[in-house]
């Protein structure tokens, strides 16, 4: 299999104009690109731009996949709806990047998967679905959620050298991740197990403020504030309302004042061990449990279908022979169906010596017929 490699730019506060899109013609002859879209697929090559620099200048959201398993995803959003401060403590070299660019802000992902050692199949539908389901990110990001930048952390946990870093404050909401953080989480690799031992740390998300809540917040702001968020709609009508529910959660519950981790990297991995441990436990006792459920209940119909022939030995037994004697070779097992039949009535009946007489005639008499003996052997009709 060749090399696959895929990369996926796109423009959403504002299309390309001519002049760009003519730049970007420039690195690459062969890409697909509209006002809104660059995207190319390398089988062999390499992408002669820099993503970075393209998203600093361009784009709003990039993703890359290739198949020896790296992964990466880069979201820019206007430094008024990210806080890079406030993102910084999540930051961990090779998995999470946070890059300041004038008022702008880019959050990188980079996933790789080290124990990797071929490559793997990857479609060019499987590639293009990604971006669209981790764009939401940018909205739940801007409306202040904090999620995305704590599984960021977490992903590269296992690559961490210091076992006493300290996890840094715990995002609420870990136990009920958005469709969009759960591909997030699919997408970075992130233990499940990890996940839900560092989930038992994060608090519930808070409610939506009432109608009540709104009104008495707004009555007590500054005249500058409510002049900005008046003005929110005239610059950014679909942002609007993220607009204020993210002042209103940084004002209601800062992220300054989000309580710092307590957990250090060597004991969130132990503890994901133990539930990793745990759940296989109760994952092979579900499993144990449908089994035995399984056999008593083949074991019950098996019962019913046998006392049905009771009586019909014989009538069995020259069926039997006249399907050995007209059937081809590789028509024998319903003859072999039939003789099992013949040693579960036998047993049932305590006729187990007459059974294995005549199974040995049988076997004897038809010795050259190594399909059928194979068969008889497989199904355990041994005389």
């Amino acid at each position: 299999m060749s090399e696959y490699q895929y990369y996926e730019f796109q423009a959403i506060d504002r299309p390309l104009t001519a002049g760009e899109m003519k730049e970007l013609r420039a690195i690459s002859s062969r890409a697909s690109i509209t006002p809104m879209r660059f995207r190319n697929v390398y089988n062999y090559g390499d992408f002669r731009g820099e993503p970075l620099a393209l998203m600093e200048r361009d784009f709003d959201a990039f993703v890359y996949v290739a198949n020896w398993g790296t992964r990466q995803l880069m979201l820019r959003l206007p430094r008024v709806n990210l806080d890079p401060l406030a993102a910084e403590p999540y930051t961990v070299e090779y998995s999470l990047g946070v890059h300041v660019r004038d008022d702008r802000v880019i959050l990188a992902f980079d996933a790789e998967d080290e124990e990797r050692d071929d490559i793997e199949w990857i479609t060019d539908e499987e590639a293009e679905n990604w971006l669209p389901a981790l764009l939401p990110l940018r909205a739940e990001l801007a409306a202040g959620d904090q999620r995305a930048l704590y599984l960021g952390w977490l992903s590269a946990i296992e690559m961490m050298e210091e076992d006493e870093e300290v996890e840094p404050p715990v995002a609420p909401g870990l136990r009920a991740l958005s469709p969009t953080l759960q591909t997030l989480a699919t997408f970075l690799r992130v233990d499940q197990d990890l996940l839900a031992v560092a989930a038992t740390a994060s608090p519930d998300l808070p409610a939506p403020p009432s109608p009540a809540d709104l009104q008495q917040w707004i009555a007590v702001l500054p005249p500058a504030k409510k002049d900005a968020l008046l003005l929110q709609p005239a610059h950014d009508a679909n942002g609007a309302q993220t607009a204020l529910m993210r002042r209103f959660r940084q004002e209601a519950t800062p992220l300054a004042d989000a309580p710092p981790g307590e957990r250090t990297v060597a004991q969130l991995l132990e503890a994901a061990e133990a539930h990793r441990a745990e759940r296989e436990r109760q994952e092979a006792e579900r499993e144990a449990l449908a089994r035995a459920k399984r056999e008593r209940k083949a074991t019950a119909a098996r019962a019913a279908y046998l006392d049905t022939l009771i009586g019909e030995e014989e009538a069995l037994w020259r069926q039997v022979a006249t399907l050995i004697a007209t059937t081809k070779p590789k028509e024998y097992d319903r003859p072999v169906q039939l003789l099992a039949d013949l040693r579960d009535l036998a047993a049932r009946g305590n006729t187990n010596r007459e059974f294995t007489a005549r199974l040995a005639a049988l076997r004897e008499g038809y010795a050259k017929r190594r399909g059928l003996i194979d068969r008889l052997d497989k199904a355990g009709l041994r005389a």
